[in-house]
């Protein structure tokens, strides 16, 4: 990837005069493109509280369970790369009903009660409907942020499309683990709930109006490229460690801390699964909303340092099998990573200029999910050869040398400025 010079920027409707939605219409539409990316990312977590019950199932081991995350991660990846970008120049709307189809067709695999290859197909074509819809939802809450209130401070932009991005994420887990311990069908019924929500937000996204104005002559496709419109590659680098390292705790929590908690902790409640990473994603987007108001460089300080101080406990509370040592630790360590996250994206708006803001927030989000994958993966390959409670201290101390690096790079850059 490479870093790329500034195009001049082709503004949305909004932002040249265009009246022909009111301003009231601008207002409504973005309440229901932020519900439409909690019920988006809701839906990609729905798996967290039943990995254990596919284990059951499909007598599959903790490395396979991580391979099905990863799986999920290359379909992320692989969309941000290929198509996060292009809502820029093809329109917002269009690559939002694109991206819940694809959640849609996820669902209905889902719905097969799929052995391994089928469910491994479901979590990679949900990974490519969140990797389309992520940059490109927020862009658009952005957009119509800005036009149904011009020159407003963008604070409630982003609080709202953080909480919906970090909230959804935990929203899934929690809705997914009361249906399967309290209702019957646990591996079907969460995806009919969350498959009828997912055809609802395809009526919204249709009601909502667009942003980009459709250029006569669309410019030659290319792969995303990390590229900062403001011209500030330090700053944009400095983001991106910062993400990387705030989204390694949410893949944590996403991929084996259900089962560390069923296996390890002696824990199978599949309510208890779901609560747990709900606690960490809600704490993050509880965080992100109460310290809107903030500096943005003591909100970022703060979001280093209580990750810093979550992760530290959580190694403890795995050290000693330590069930409330555990849920405290991963709620201060969600706090951490998603005021952290939050400061990120706030950043990227600032630097980035109007007609690449989907293209700038791509990049931070491949790099972010890069952050959700790795660690995640080299905890299922370090299963292999130790036990699960050493691997999780190892990840513990791996991303603490995240947090410093990241530290140091916005220190650095901000000396700089």
């Amino acid at each position: 990837m490479s870093l790329s010079r500034p195009r001049p920027a082709r503004r949305a409707p909004a932002e040249s005069g265009d009246t022909r939605h009111s301003a009231r219409r601008y207002g409504a539409g973005f309440w229901m493109i932020a519900s439409v990316f909690v019920t988006a990312m809701a839906f990609s977590t729905v798996p967290t509280p039943l990995y254990p019950l596919y284990q059951a199932r499909e007598g599959l081991s903790t490395f396979t369970v991580t391979i099905v995350f990863a799986v999920y991660a290359i379909g992320v990846l692989t969309s941000l790369l290929l198509a996060g970008h292009v809502s820029d120049r093809t329109g917002r709307r269009k690559v939002l009903i694109t991206a819940l189809t694809l959640e849609l067709v996820a669902a209905a695999l889902f719905l097969t009660e799929p052995a391994l290859p089928v469910l491994l197909l479901a979590r990679l074509v949900t990974g490519l409907g969140v990797g389309l819809l992520t940059a490109t939802a927020t862009a658009h809450l952005h957009e119509l942020h800005s036009a149904h209130r011009p020159g407003a401070s963008s604070q409630r932009f982003e609080i709202v499309s953080t909480a919906a991005n970090i909230g959804g994420l935990g929203f899934g887990p929690l809705v997914a683990g009361l249906l399967a311990q309290y209702l019957g069908a646990p591996l079907r019924l969460p995806y009919l709930v969350f498959g009828a929500l997912l055809l609802i937000s395809v009526a919204a996204v249709a009601l909502t109006p667009e942003t980009i104005q459709q250029q006569p002559v669309r410019p030659k496709y290319r792969p995303q490229r990390v590229a900062t419109g403001h011209g500030d590659p330090a700053g944009y680098l400095a983001a991106a460690a910062a993400g990387f390292a705030s989204f390694a705790v949410f893949g944590l929590f996403t991929s084996l801390a259900p089962g560390f908690v069923g296996h390890t902790l002696h824990h199978p409640s599949r309510a208890l699964a779901g609560l747990t990473v709900f606690t960490v994603f809600g704490a993050a987007a509880a965080a992100q909303s109460l310290t809107g108001r903030l500096d943005a460089r003591v909100r970022r300080n703060i979001g280093l340092f209580a990750q810093a101080t979550g992760v530290t406990a959580l190694a403890v509370g795995i050290r000693t099998a330590s069930l409330p040592v555990f849920l405290v630790a991963g709620i201060v360590a969600g706090i951490g990573a998603g005021v952290l996250f939050k400061s990120v994206v706030g950043a990227v708006i600032a630097m980035a200029a109007p007609g690449k803001r989907g293209e700038d927030l791509a990049g931070l989000f491949l790099i972010s999910y890069l952050g959700l994958a790795v660690p995640a993966i080299g905890l299922g390959i370090a299963t292999l050869y130790t036990t699960m409670t050493t691997a999780m201290t190892w990840f513990a101390a791996v991303l603490l040398v995240l947090l410093t690096t990241a530290g140091a790079l916005t220190r650095h850059r901000d000396s700089s400025d």
